[in-house]
This record gives C-alpha cells, sequence and structure tokens, in this order.
C-alpha cells in the first residue's frame, strides 16, 4: 500500500516519518511554515532516547498535488476542527475507493467521513508526542512510538484493516485489527476529556479533581446513551509495558496544550468536552464540567493567551465545587 498522510503534525508526521523511514511508500500533506521547513531540511524526527534524523519525506502542499494511485490510502491526521476543510480539499481528487483511516482523538470524524467516502477506518490513537516548531516532531515514548490498533467504521474488519495494521507494525508501532474499535476510542475520548483542563490550567490538585469531573460525567453520559465503551481494566492491559514512561517530555503537555502553545488560533475541545455536552442535551443529562471546560479553552484561544494561565480553583468554584 501507498500512504497519503493529510496533516502532519505530531502525530501524522511521527507516523508518516516512520512509515517512510521503514521504506513503505508515504506523502506526507502539510502546510505553512512546516512544509517549507519539511521541503528544506526534511522531517527531523526523534524518538524515545533516540537522537535526531532527517527523512527526506515527499510532501504536498494540498490533495491536487498527489499522485493518486489505486493502492493508496489516505491517514487523516488534522485535528477535527479541520476535518471539513480536509474533506473540502480531498474529495475532488479522491480515488472512489480510496479507503480513508481517521488517525484522530474523539469520536465524530468516522461519521462525518462516511458522508462522503465509502470506506472509512478508525485507529485508536495512544501517542505521546509533540509538535512545536516547523519541521520537528517528538515521540515520547521509551517503549513502541505508539499503539494504533484499527478496525472498520462502525464496525467490523477487512483486508484494508488488517494490511494497515500490518504496515504500522513493520514500521515499529504496535498495530492490531479490531472489530470493536469505535468502544476503544470511547475509553481514548475519556481519556482526552481532561486535554482542556491541561491546556488551561497549571498542573496541581484542583486541575486533577477538574478533570475527575470531566471523566466522571463523561462515563455517565455514554452510559446513559448506550454507547459501548471498552474498560479500564482492558485498555490497561493493552498498554501494559508497551508505552513505557515518557522521556524527555519537560515543558509539552496534551495536544491542546500544544495548540495554545503555538498559537494556532484552535483547539479540539468542541468535538472532545463538546461531544459530552451533546450527548448530554440529547439524553437530558447535565454536563456543567465538560461545559465549562470547552468554553474556558476556547476562551484562552480567542484571547491567545497562553496555556495554563486560568485558575483551576476558580472553575471550581464556579462550578460550585469545594477545593479538594
Amino acid at each position: 500500500m501507498r500512504y497519503v498522510v493529510y496533516g502532519a503534525g505530531a502525530i501524522g508526521g511521527g507516523v508518516g516519518g516512520l512509515l517512510h523511514r521503514a521504506g513503505i511508500d508515504t506523502t506526507l500533506v502539510a502546510r505553512g511554515n512546516h512544509l517549507a521547513a519539511l521541503r528544506d531540511d526534511g522531517l527531523r524526527l526523534t524518538v524515545g532516547h533516540d537522537g535526531e534524523v532527517a527523512l527526506t519525506v515527499p510532501t504536498a502542499a494540498s490533495a491536487a498535488e498527489v499522485v493518486w494511485h489505486d493502492d493508496t490510502v489516505v491517514l487523516l491526521a488534522v485535528k477535527s476542527q479541520q476535518t471539513a476543510a480536509a474533506l473540502a480539499d480531498l474529495t475532488p481528487h479522491l480515488p472512489p475507493a480510496t479507503p480513508v483511516v481517521s488517525l484522530q482523538n474523539g469520536v465524530s470524524n468516522e461519521r462525518t467521513l462516511l458522508r462522503h467516502v465509502e470506506h472509512v477506518q478508525g485507529i485508536v490513537v495512544m501517542m505521546p508526542a509533540s509538535h512545536l516548531s516547523p519541521g520537528r516532531v517528538t515521540i515520547h515514548s521509551a517503549g513502541k512510538p505508539g499503539l494504533l490498533d484499527v478496525g472498520r467504521f462502525p464496525s467490523g474488519v477487512d483486508d484494508t484493516s488488517r494490511a494497515v495494521a500490518a504496515d504500522l507494525e513493520r514500521a515499529g508501532f504496535a498495530s492490531v485489527p479490531r472489530d470493536d474499535v469505535m468502544a476503544w476510542k470511547h475509553r481514548k475520548l475519556l481519556m482526552n476529556l481532561g486535554n482542556a483542563v491541561n491546556a488551561s490550567c497549571p498542573p496541581g490538585d484542583e486541575a486533577t479533581e477538574l478533570v475527575r469531573l470531566v471523566r466522571d460525567e463523561g462515563e455517565r453520559v455514554l452510559a446513559a446513551a448506550g454507547i459501548p465503551v471498552t474498560g479500564e481494566a482492558d485498555d490497561r492491559e493493552r498498554r501494559g509495558e508497551l508505552l513505557r514512561p515518557l522521556v524527555d517530555r519537560d515543558g509539552v503537555g496534551s495536544s491542546s496544550w500544544q495548540s495554545v502553545q503555538r498559537g494556532t488560533g484552535d483547539v479540539e475541545a468542541d468535538h472532545l468536552n463538546g461531544e459530552i455536552v451533546l450527548l448530554g442535551r440529547l439524553h437530558g443529562l447535565l454536563t456543567p464540567a465538560n461545559e465549562l471546560a470547552r468554553r474556558t479553552v476556547n476562551d484562552l484561544v480567542r484571547r491567545a493567551a497562553p496555556p495554563q494561565t486560568v485558575s483551576a480553583a476558580g472553575l471550581l468554584a464556579e462550578l460550585g465545587v469545594s477545593r479538594p
């Protein structure tokens, strides 16, 4: 298979770089200063304790520049709020039978893709990585670079699932085909609900309490909606020792923290905390902590404020919760 990795940030750049390094035909679609750096100096990729390497990965500025083949697979690695724009660029050029794989956090992307693309796959992204400057990506794992299990949307596995998993394994990742991939992605969603807190508030007991509140709301809402969610024990067992303690990650936070730090002008909270808020409204459940987290990080972005400059104690007070 050939891969077009649409979005070459922390996840897309890391996955695309390692696919390329494994000898698998890969093209990165990037933009702006990042694209210019990739073309001038190559992808500067650091994995775990290894030193930085420069990889000359083929690049494109848009889908129009990609050379499409019948065996091409798209790995969509943009943030959820950028999916619609990516589709608008992709669909005029995408051969009809081309599978599109959501290499993204959140659970709303696959359904959006299926409106436009017949063959959609989802990947559970467990990959600690950062992209804070043009041309550079760091994967912060001393074990496998990431766990990237894959399956069809809405369920099942097929030849594409198996082939993508095999190529990811060849590139060094841990990857298995899963017929219930969305149950695993909903477990990851619960973990990602804390991203907005991490981006907005300094670490501490109050921030930890906020993260607990948003995740508790998430658990209740998903249960009320009858959505299958992989259990915490199964998730811990899958991770095992594959993703060992992070290395060289001082000063690097969640993907939302990175968006605020880089001043990208948007953040993913509407598709993470906002998913819980939406389901809560649909099923008659209040989700004040997730709504507050969503609004707070979006306001931080609008003000172009630095990350972790909002008082977690103040947010708890707004929720009527005593400080821990």
